[in-house]
């Protein structure tokens, strides 16, 4: 079957608007009408007159895309996509976490489930995050969550003292610091750059750190010809569009890493099959519970507000 045939013939029949994450597979991402990260991308299906989008990314991010268009049908192409990240931060755990530091504001990274979500003041993404934790008083204690890198990273650049919840990304927490020395030796002159979901000790060796989005842009824009990338190697795609003639190298992984690779397992079960199924058949589709939703999006309003 020309999987991208029959996905075009269904995205017309069905007014469907298709969302890929940075982190898909280059042919999920050559045939969406947006790539992006999450939040961009559910804003920007918020806008369409599409009656179905179809989140090639993980769960929390098709959860994100329902609780701004919760008018519209929408499906995720592989329901067990989830996340590490997501999952290392338990609702039940959480809400008992939060009652243990009373007064304290929560600021939840965005890759976290609507629980969380609803369980938060403000949602933060990785290019906004400096702001919105600079937005609160200083006297007002905070709860991070759930990333634990990116909160000291947050500590370390806003010098707030913020209560971190014990959270982390298994492809973020597997770069091997080693390897990526051996490789600035073999390749003089690159730039090291970072997703702030990294450990301490890789940020400290970036000549850049940033979100997604800001990892591009830096690459793009630096007269640098060789750069060693430390995010999920999915991000390569979209960064070798925008800047063919630079060399890019995938950060290399701890040799005992859960991960075989740099690629997000969760990430990368989605597959132009599935992608094409979950359109034929409208499933799995996401479904919150509207008093879930309603909280949720209070605390992606309160970011918005402020960003």
């Amino acid at each position: 079957m020309n999987y991208a045939k029959e996905i075009n013939r269904l995205k017309k029949e069905k007014n469907a608007v298709i969302l890929a994450h940075y982190y898909q597979t280059g042919d999920i991402q050559d045939i969406a009408d947006y790539v992006g990260d999450s939040l961009q991308l559910s804003q920007q299906a918020a806008a369409t007159n599409a009656d179905m989008i179809v989140f090639a990314g993980v769960h929390f991010m098709a959860e994100t895309a329902k609780i701004l268009s919760p008018d519209k049908t929408v499906v995720l192409p592989d329901l067990e996509a989830g996340c590490s990240l997501a999952d290392s931060c338990p609702p039940a755990s959480f809400a008992k976490f939060k009652e243990e530091h009373p007064n304290h504001v929560v600021i939840s990274y965005i890759n976290c489930s609507a629980e969380i979500k609803a369980l938060s003041d403000y949602i933060c993404t990785s290019s906004n995050a400096i702001k919105i934790v600079n937005s609160v008083p200083k006297d007002t204690p905070i709860i991070f969550a759930p990333d634990k890198n990116l909160g000291r990273y947050l500590i370390q650049e806003t010098g707030r003292d913020m209560v971190l919840w014990d959270g982390a990304c298994l492809v973020h927490e597997s770069f091997s610091i080693d390897k990526i020395l051996a490789l600035y030796k073999q390749y003089p002159g690159a730039h090291f750059v970072a997703h702030p979901e990294a450990e301490e000790h890789i940020l400290k060796i970036a000549e850049f750190v940033g979100s997604t989005t800001g990892l591009l842009n830096y690459v793009k824009n630096s007269t640098a010809k060789t750069f060693i990338v430390a995010t999920e190697s999915g991000i390569l795609h979209k960064m070798q569009h925008d800047s063919p003639d630079k060399t890019l190298i995938a950060a290399p992984m701890l040799e005992d890493s859960t991960c075989a690779c740099n690629e997000c397992p969760y990430m990368k079960m989605n597959t132009m099959e599935k992608l094409y199924l979950c359109m034929k058949s409208e499933s799995p589709a996401i479904e919150i519970n509207e008093e879930l939703r309603v909280k949720a999006l209070g605390s992606i309003n309160q970011m918005l507000a402020l960003s």
